[in-house]
């Protein structure tokens, strides 16, 4: 199968089917980008507005025979405001420093191990790999960041983001199990997003949002949330959204 960047034609490979890392008991199938083309961030980008994602350096977006609930998320930078919610959480993590470097690190691979044995037990992530702890994260042909949240110098939070053009592309973030009054994945978002508005760019964009899925649904909650559908990018709308004053 082939599909259509605006530059030239893409080839498309199909997985074979298996188990839904999102919903439990259903069947999963993606379509991944050829991985001899030649990628580079800002043809990344052009696929990322067209609803695929990154692992590795593999692009891919899903191709389910019988199911269409991962929804390409995306906010407006420049139109979000936190509720108040948000704003608490703000406020808890108002001790908190970002870092942002180049590189995984041995704290940031011990890091990963706790929030995977705590968040996502039995999932098939293996936590002991490390090759795979930097095959899943990194990219060798991207803009790649990983953001560090220290509190009082105590790694808290990883954020993996991948600059784009004109936005931000909210990779993974995996945080300390042991903090969960902070909200800290939510916050990591925040701060993305704050980030965005301070240097121009348009969206941040969030993965997808699967409405079935208690680990996706926390997307909903940002208000300026655009969703992908047959006619494109379109405002969530308000049945979607929990959006508190």
């Amino acid at each position: 199968m082939t599909s259509m960047t605006g530059l030239q034609r893409v080839q498309l490979y199909l997985s074979t089917e298996h188990g839904c890392g999102y919903l439990p008991g259903n069947a999963a199938r993606n379509a991944y980008v050829d991985p001899e083309f030649n990628m580079s961030p800002w043809r990344y980008e052009l696929l990322v507005q067209r609803g695929f994602r990154r692992s590795g350096g593999y692009v891919y977006r899903p191709h389910c025979a019988n199911c269409r609930l991962c929804i390409p998320a995306r906010i407006v930078a420049a139109d979000f405001t936190p509720n108040r919610s948000q704003r608490r959480c703000l406020q808890r993590n108002a001790d908190v420093e970002l870092h942002i470097v180049d590189e995984l690190s041995d704290e940031h691979y011990a890091l990963y191990r706790r929030y995977l044995a705590a968040r996502h037990p039995g999932e098939g992530m293996d936590a002991d790999n490390r090759e795979a702890f930097h095959g899943f994260l990194e990219c060798n042909w991207g803009d790649t960041q990983f953001w560090e949240f220290r509190a009082a110098g105590r790694l808290l939070a990883v954020a993996v983001v991948d600059t784009l053009g004109n936005a931000l592309s909210a990779v993974y973030t995996f945080y300390d199990p042991d903090q969960p009054a902070r909200s800290l994945g939510t916050y990591a978002v925040l701060r993305q997003v704050q980030y965005a508005r301070e240097i121009a760019l348009a969206h941040v964009y969030l993965g997808y949002w699967v409405p079935q899925s208690r680990k996706m649904d926390y997307k909903k909650n940002f208000n300026a949330l655009e969703l992908l559908g047959e006619t494109g990018w379109t405002p969530a709308p308000a049945v979607v959204r929990s959006v508190e004053p």
